[in-house]
């Protein structure tokens, strides 16, 4: 059904909460009559506020704030509202209107009438101060709990009427007794005066008295003043109604005996949105008509999204957040489309509203847990009503990047909250706009201002959303989310003995440009394959391990983050096996960290911005001689938060204390490169590609999908997760009582290597099985030592070093299987003409 078709829908006896009228218990106790249109009593309840103002409280059951509601009834409300307003402006006029809207009970409501005009730009006001925003002008909302309003639109000139008949149009709930809305004029009046308003609500509830006060209003400022409401009522008070009010909500919640919230009963997942690049989160800095084109376009594959990840439910409410009312509006809209369900749609809130649980009240139920977007007024207690209790058996919460806080995911934040209620929650997080700098603001942050923590945050949440399976790697979707930029089609190869030798004669980093792709012969391929059935359970258990240890210690739901590329299919198996063996699902991304210039800033920028960096783990693929253990120490010593222990499968050289193993074998993982890491390339970074607000960069070689193992390397060590359940039980707990401080035992190995061969460069000695793998295939080797007496695990460097001309001398006294030696004072007259090393110079 279209949008206009949705907007004519009526609502259906049904859709009341309850037979029951759910104003009878308000109405009863306090007195408190409502009368008006045949449909007054199917439009509202009545509820009573936690609010020294005023004690009842309009309850709607179509705006889809406090009670859960059918989207299309929600959006077609308002919708026909803006088709009547265009109806009386007319085309031109309504072309050159501007809607704006209240926060935060009529964001969604006045976008869905700025729809229904279909040609107007929408702006709502908001409580959110937002940093290198000027503001465009402000009023007050006197009976409320939270009465500043902020007006903020990106385009300055917005709110302009110098152009001849450009009239706004103001959106609210309810029109009680027209205070905010002359406030409102009267602020915007004064400093954008227009000769046209519009003003359009659900319901009118003026008493007499307050209606000609609104046509004397008009005409002291000389303009039109029009009205276009739903319906039309009166609500009388009796005397003391106040008072009455305060006693009656003192006395319930004395009696409310509650006890401790219901535990989660699972732990909530993420679904991702591709939502539509420079489309606004909502109307807080401006939504044009272009704007909701390229939304519309957007929404049935998101939708999409959110059914696949819901599967089964059959009763689904999409939860918004305060005032983002309108995207997880559209998206349950859409959800209506896609599936079958009983969809509903409602929004956490900011106002405290008593709840009691009778048929003839309005708020049956009440969740309470703190707000978790840093509010600019400070902490505080939030809502959703009519949620528990509802026979909701999923949840879809959606909030905005800004409000995707460690708050919302605490033990008492309202994902934890919502889990306690029903089967399955969903979280949906929806890019928060930041406005384009303009020419009357600042072009880039002052380093002289200090910033509060919540703009910081709203400018790190905007980097991009991760890069994910099939559009970057070959890895699933769900597997791992790329902190990446893609530079597929940039060239950045580079001949492995030009690279070397611009990389030790100091005119290039290793990281500014990537080696060859190793192409495996057929020989290399099959041993690679043998190399992953002899090795596949040891592999198994040491995930395992590794995984049972970070879950006792940094759990109950660490965030894995793998440093790419080495510690990706690392990562993935973890996130396998916590999947598999503890029905959890593990947050996975993967991160750029370069030897010599740190982790990449915009990635932990993000990840504080959507997780608690307490709660991050990085993960490797193993140690060598702990030059990127002590990398990564380094770099977060700028970041407050992250805890830089890096979990890995293996630790030969004793630096980690969070490890599967410290065994050196063969991770077949390290036999290979992209081909084994999603057809991912190592990361680069360089000045002209990676700019300061840009995450570091790699490549995705989709040309080589025909021969990626990548799946088959994860698959083929997941199966056999069961048949090593036991023995790492065991281990994960000798290792959790054991002491597990690093030796570093390997970095002296390496020290000592270094000064007996002459080197006296440890960056040129890569102590390890995978360590020396990567000598073998990207940069200039010039010999390998094995430990004597190793057998199959150094079978694929044996070739390699065949392959490549390079002498394999066995020792006695190594803590590794093997060191691969670089080429030291490399020139390209090291190599033959084939590339292979000359041993004798």
């Amino acid at each position: 059904m279209d949008e206009r078709g949705r907007a004519h829908e009526p609502l259906r006896e049904e859709e009341a909460v309850d037979v029951e009228w759910s104003g009878n218990w308000v109405a009863e106790r306090l007195g408190v009559e409502l009368a008006g249109d045949g449909e007054i009593r199917e439009l509202l309840g009545l509820a009573l506020r936690r609010n020294p103002k005023r004690a009842h409280l309009l309850v709607s059951n179509i705006l889809g704030k406090h009670v859960p509601q059918r989207p299309s009834v929600v959006h077609g409300a308002g919708f026909e509202l803006g088709e009547r307003v265009r109806d009386l402006l007319g085309e031109a006029e309504a072309r050159r209107a501007v809607v704006l809207g209240y926060a935060e009970t009529a964001t969604g409501l006045g976008h869905a009438v700025a729809d229904g005009l279909g040609v107007a730009t929408y702006l709502h006001s908001t409580r959110r101060p937002v940093a290198g925003v000027a503001q465009a002008g402000g009023f007050e909302e006197a009976h409320s709990h939270a009465t500043s309003h902020l007006l903020l639109p990106e385009d300055p000139d917005l709110l302009d009427a110098t152009a001849e008949g450009s009239p706004l149009v103001l959106v609210d709930d309810e029109f009680s007794t027209g205070n905010t809305v002359l406030n409102t004029v009267r602020a915007l009046h004064a400093r954008y005066p227009r000769d046209r308003y519009v003003i359009v609500a659900l319901v009118d509830m003026r008493s007499g008295a307050d209606q000609g006060r609104l046509a004397e209003f008009a005409e002291e400022i000389g303009a039109r003043v029009d009205l276009v409401v739903r319906a039309r009522g009166t609500v009388r008070l009796p005397d003391g109604v106040l008072e009455k009010g305060r006693s009656l909500v003192a006395a319930h919640e004395a009696d409310d005996t509650a006890g401790e919230p219901p535990a989660p009963r699972s732990a909530p997942a993420r679904v991702t949105l591709d939502w539509p690049a420079g489309v606004p989160d909502g109307g807080r800095h401006g939504f044009t008509p272009v704007h909701r084109a390229a939304l519309e376009a957007a929404l049935p594959a998101m939708a999409g999204s959110i059914a696949d990840a819901l599967g089964d439910a059959r009763r689904v409410l999409v939860l918004g957040f305060e005032e983002l009312m309108y995207a997880p509006l559209r998206l349950a809209t859409a959800l209506e489309d896609a599936t079958t369900a009983d969809v509903r749609y409602s929004t956490t809130t900011r106002s405290p509203v008593l709840a009691v649980d009778d048929p003839g009240y309005a708020i049956r139920s009440r969740l309470v847990f703190p707000a978790h977007d840093d509010p600019a007024d400070g902490a505080g207690d939030r809502y959703a009503y009519n949620v528990a209790g509802a026979g909701f058996d999923a949840v879809v919460a959606v909030v905005d990047s800004t409000a995707d806080t460690p708050a919302l995911h605490a033990p008492d934040g309202l994902l934890a909250r919502l889990a306690g209620h029903t089967d399955q929650v969903l979280l949906a997080v929806v890019p928060s706009y930041v406005p384009s700098p303009t020419a009357d603001g600042p072009a880039s942050p002052d380093p002289d201002t200090v910033r509060s923590p919540a703009s910081q945050r709203q400018e790190d949440a905007m980097l991009p959303e991760p890069l994910r399976g099939p559009d970057f790697s070959s890895y699933a979707a769900d597997d791992v989310g790329w902190l990446l930029q893609d530079l597929s089609d940039t060239p950045l190869e580079a001949p492995t003995e030009e690279r070397e030798e611009a990389i030790q004669s100091g005119g290039a980093h290793y990281a500014e440009s990537l080696p060859v792709e190793y192409q495996p012969s057929p020989q290399y391929q099959e041993l690679f394959k043998a190399a992953l059935d002899t090795s596949a359970a040891r592999i198994a258990r040491a995930v395992g391990t590794v995984t049972e240890t970070v879950l006792a210690e940094r759990g109950p739901r660490p965030v894995l983050v793998s440093l790419a590329r080495a510690g990706t299919p690392v990562g993935v198996l973890m996130r396998r096996w916590a999947q598999h063996r503890h029905g959890l699902d593990l947050p996975h991304y993967a991160v750029s960290i370069v030897r010599g210039r740190g982790i990449d800033a915009n990635a932990l920028r993000w990840l504080a911005a959507h997780h608690d960096p307490a709660d991050v783990v990085f993960v490797d693929g193993w140690t060598g001689k702990g030059a990127i253990t002590r990398e990564l120490a380094a770099a977060l010593e700028d970041f407050g938060g992250f805890n830089p222990e890096i979990a890995v499968l293996a630790d030969p050289g004793g630096c980690v204390r969070t490890y599967g193993t410290r065994e050196d074998f063969l991770i077949p993982s390290a036999c290979l490169n992209s081909t084994v890491s999603g057809l991912i390339s190592r990361t680069v970074l360089r000045a002209d590609l990676v700019g300061p607000h840009d995450f570091h960069g790699a490549k995705f070689y989709r040309e080589l999908a025909g021969t990626d193992v990548s799946g088959l390397f994860l698959d083929t060590v997941a199966a056999r997760f069961d048949e090593v359940a036991d023995a790492v039980d065991a281990e994960a707990k000798e290792l959790l009582a054991a002491d597990r401080a690093p030796t570093w035992e390997g970095w002296a190995a390496v020290e000592r290597i270094s000064e007996e061969y002459g080197i006296h460069d440890v960056n040129l000695v890569k102590p390890g099985v995978g360590e020396t793998t990567r000598v073998l295939l990207r940069r200039v080797p010039w010999k390998i030592l094995a430990k004597r007496g190793a057998g199959a695990d150094l079978d694929h460097v044996r070739l390699l070093a065949e392959q490549r001309g390079v002498p394999v001398e066995e020792v006695g006294e190594l803590p590794y299987t093997c060191v691969g030696l670089i080429h030291p004072k490399y020139t390209r007259g090291a190599t033959g003409a084939d590339g292979t090393a000359v041993t004798e110079k």
